[in-house]
């Protein structure tokens, strides 16, 4: 047992050791950084969407942003769309569950406004419609996938791919991914050191 938890740590800690010695990689988590605190800045905001675990992720980083990271300051408008069960549960009966992200960015995106899209496979439907629908809208679009990107690759302004094929080990770099976005904002924007 042992042995079997020790590969497990082992492997989390290569998928971070190979994000670590990709320059364009960390560029790419600087930029969106940027990106998004720019956005923020000039009163846009954060939408984020995912399934299962990744809505999950997309729940605890927009509470980061809203809430707070490292340090008390103002709260930074973000939102997770799959929180409101009411219109989720809706929306997937009335019209398809595949509908739910597009029909929330429908109803909330603007322009300048940032998704930050979330799938393992970077092949959920509902989240590939969600992208399209924010890129008409001229919103900026980032997806957190796994190694290869999946389809979601072409229809994001950043992306953001795990070097991994391991649904979990993905799940926790881009937990790691977000949590460093959400400093290098709060430190940005509420210059914090």
């Amino acid at each position: 047992m042992n042995s079997k938890i020790k590969s497990i740590i082992s492997s989390s800690i290569q998928v971070k050791n190979n994000i670590l010695a990709d320059e364009a990689f960390l560029k790419r988590i600087e930029k969106v950084a940027a990106v998004i605190a720019k956005a923020f800045r000039d009163g846009n905001r954060l939408y984020l969407c995912g399934n299962g675990g990744s809505a999950a992720d997309a729940q605890h980083l927009a509470a980061e942003f809203t809430g707070r990271f490292y340090s008390d300051r103002e709260p930074l408008p973000a939102e997770a769309f799959h929180v409101n069960t009411s219109f989720l549960t809706a929306v997937a009966n009335d019209y398809s569950y595949n509908e739910i992200y597009q029909r929330a960015v429908k109803a909330y995106g603007r322009k300048g406004d940032i998704l930050i899209a979330i799938s393992t496979s970077g092949n959920s439907k509902n989240i590939l419609l969600a992208q399209e629908e924010a890129k008409k809208r001229e919103m900026i679009v980032v997806s957190f996938t796994g190694e290869t990107g999946g389809k979601m690759k072409d229809s994001c302004d950043y992306l953001l791919n795990i070097p991994s094929i391991d649904t979990p080990r993905i799940q926790e770099s881009h937990i790691m991914v977000g949590h460093i976005i959400c400093q290098l904002v709060e430190e940005e924007l509420f210059k914090i050191k």
